[in-house]
């Protein structure tokens, strides 16, 4: 039962129906004894700034941003923080005496879930190669350009859209000029592989890639959750290597935003894991492959 001091939060996306933060919020809720509750706001583009103000002026503490209001909400911001600044996209609202504050953990949720699922592996070991260049793209080679990983390479489809994500990064980085641009997946002698495309994902196409050039030790991760186990997974846990799926990321990203809204600071064990895994497909069996040149579409991270 809430009562008249209950703390609000909730998550916007166009729609929201399908996000699974709702049921990652409410177990933490739960877990804790927490007066307060998590909603999905499903909010049109045009009337997303209305309702985020009005969110603000109502007492809700603050909320998630999926897609397509990301560049939306930090355009919103009164501040950032440095990930949302890297990033170019705010993921996470709060709201404090008037003022909108905006930050991205979709990388902090990236490397915990690395650290996690991969223990032991350094971003600074090697070179990384992600596939893709939309928002979790960003915020991932953002992230482990922080960590120190000595060259990142993004492959996409079109190089136009690769070229300004890396420009945009390289204006921001410490150390620019660690970032390169490519068609093909250069895997050889790569410590890490990251899809952040929509292949693979349920009702996609699975994502085609030869993984035999990556050296032994390297780690295969999918910003992918529906279904748990890709088929990119699979394929790299069959050769040997390390996967890290992306119901991790999911788990992780929303620790710094429920811990500022609730005040409590949660955890991501097995019984979580358990919990919001219960409410996806384990596997999924998609549509013909597609070569790596068609690599394309919007972060797949970025639905939550």
């Amino acid at each position: 039962m809430l009562s008249g001091k209950a703390r609000l939060a909730g998550v916007f996306g166009w729609p929201a129906t399908h996000s699974r933060s709702p049921r990652l919020h409410g177990f933490w809720l739960e877990r804790h004894g927490i007066d307060g509750a998590y909603v999905p706001l499903s909010v049109a583009p045009a009337q997303f700034e209305t309702a985020v103000r009005g969110l603000a002026a109502a007492g809700f503490r603050g909320a998630n941003v999926t897609i397509p209001h990301k560049e939306a909400a930090y355009a919103l911001c009164d501040e950032v923080d440095h990930a949302a600044r890297r990033a170019g996209a705010v993921n996470t609202l709060r709201f404090e005496a008037g003022r909108i504050l905006g930050g991205n953990t979709d990388g902090f949720g990236f490397l915990e879930s690395l650290a996690e699922q991969a223990p032991g592996f350094d971003p600074a070991a090697g070179p990384a190669v992600l596939l893709g260049a939309g928002g979790a793209c960003r915020a991932i080679a953002a992230a482990l350009l922080d960590e120190g990983c000595p060259r990142v390479t993004l492959v996409n489809r079109t190089t136009e859209r690769a070229e300004a994500l890396a420009r945009d990064l390289d204006a921001t980085d410490a150390r620019p000029g660690r970032l390169r641009i490519a068609t093909e997946a250069p895997l050889d002698g790569a410590a890490l592989l990251v899809n952040t495309t929509s292949l693979g994902m349920e009702g996609q196409p699975p994502l085609a890639i030869d993984l035999a050039p990556l050296p032994d030790g390297a780690v295969v991760a999918d910003a992918v959750y529906v279904p748990l186990e890709t088929p990119l997974l699979a394929a790299a846990r069959a050769r040997g290597l390390r996967g890290v799926d992306g119901l991790g990321m999911l788990l992780h990203q929303a620790r710094p935003g429920f811990e500022a809204w609730f005040g409590v600071a949660p955890a991501v064990d097995a019984a979580l894991r358990e919990f919001v895994a219960a409410d996806l497909p384990r596997t999924a069996a998609g549509p013909p492959d597609v070569p790596t040149s068609a690599l394309a579409g919007p972060g797949a991270a970025a639905r939550r």
